[in-house]
């Protein structure tokens, strides 16, 4: 009987499709999982594609651009399985990655997602930046990974080749455990697009379950396959969606110190993108902010968070500021850091 379907949110990502859905079709078992394309209202000619070059693949089409949390929760309403893993379309798999990540799960019944290494698809001897091995928190909400601090992306050495319990994992490539999944309530679609698993992983972990990173299973990622990394939408997305991660998972004691916090290290990040020229970005900033202040009071003003709940309590918890740490103390590197484990 087959455990797990795989879910390969495709937006415009035809040239991707063509490069890595035959290699993922070949190297998943028909007998352990099943693949769903689920088309976010493409006009690249997926649809097209798939329907003559993949009849034997289910695909579930919208006439429209759902995001990331929209279109996955959708998709995943009809899924039967126990498991589900996350795919985005520029990701590389290998022949056993997935029976991998399925032995752990159900070696670990209070793991509610796992991810396994992600290695960068053009430099195979680096960790890719949206994932590495595992992701960690700081106490004022930046994100990073064991692997990747910031710019600073690792070489694997083998320094990573242990299971650990992490913070969060990446969306790329993230197999949950569906009751879980739904008990946590899904990811949240007023993210849209970036943080949403993060703020997923979050949830997971307040309801008792954990989240784990699996070293001996390695997918390729290409990374900003669908937004470039130097997009001004992408950093609005990212600036504002950690805003909301940090409202709706901080406890009320602590969560306006951190937000006052957050918002003097936003409006540093703003003013060096205004005096580099780059205007885009030091707007895009601003409008983080805008639009975080105005959703918050439409969307989460009866939003009943956590009230004691402690994240440094959560395995991947950085108590201290990676932004100090990386710009200031010279750290570049996980293992340099002390993190709760």
């Amino acid at each position: 009987m087959q455990k797990v379907s795989i879910v390969l949110l495709s937006w415009n990502s035809l040239k991707f499709l063509r490069q890595f859905l035959p290699g993922l079709i070949s190297n998943t078992p028909v007998e352990l999982a099943k693949i769903l394309v689920v088309d976010n209202g493409s006009t690249d000619g997926t649809v097209e594609w798939l329907t003559q070059e993949h009849p034997e693949i289910e695909c579930m089409v919208f006439n429209h651009n759902l995001g990331y949390a929209g279109g996955y929760n959708r998709a995943l309403k009809s899924i039967d399985t126990p498991y589900a893993i996350l795919l985005n379309s520029d990701v590389e798999v290998m022949p056993g990655w997935i029976s991998g990540l399925l032995e752990f799960m159900e070696a670990h019944p209070r793991a509610g997602a796992v991810a396994p290494k992600i290695l960068s698809y053009y430099n195979r001897e680096y960790f890719e930046y949206a994932g590495a091995a595992g992701g960690c928190i700081d106490r004022f909400g930046f994100p990073f990974c064991r692997g990747r601090i910031f710019s600073s992306i690792e070489k694997d050495k083998d320094q990573f080749n242990l299971p650990e319990k992490v913070f969060w994992a990446s969306g790329a490539c993230l197999m949950v455990r569906m009751d879980c999944y739904r008990q946590a309530g899904e990811m949240d679609p007023l993210f849209f697009a970036h943080m949403e698993e993060i703020d997923l992983c979050w949830r997971i972990h307040a309801l008792g379950f954990e989240v784990w990173y699996e070293p001996h299973t390695s997918v390729f990622h290409v990374g900003g396959g669908t937004l470039p990394n130097e997009s001004p939408y992408k950093l609005f997305l990212n600036f504002r969606n950690n805003l909301f991660l940090l409202h709706k998972n901080l406890p009320g004691r602590s969560k306006k110190r951190i937000l006052f916090v957050r918002g003097l290290f936003d409006a540093a990040a703003a003013l060096q993108y205004l005096v580099r020229g780059k205007v885009a970005n030091f707007k895009a900033v601003v409008r983080a902010h805008r639009e975080f202040r105005l959703m918050r009071d439409q969307y989460y003003s009866d939003y009943q968070g956590p009230i004691e709940d402690n994240p440094s309590r959560i395995t991947g918890f950085y108590n201290g500021s990676i932004v100090f740490g990386f710009f200031l103390r010279g750290i570049r590197r996980f293992t340099d850091l002390r993190i709760q484990r």
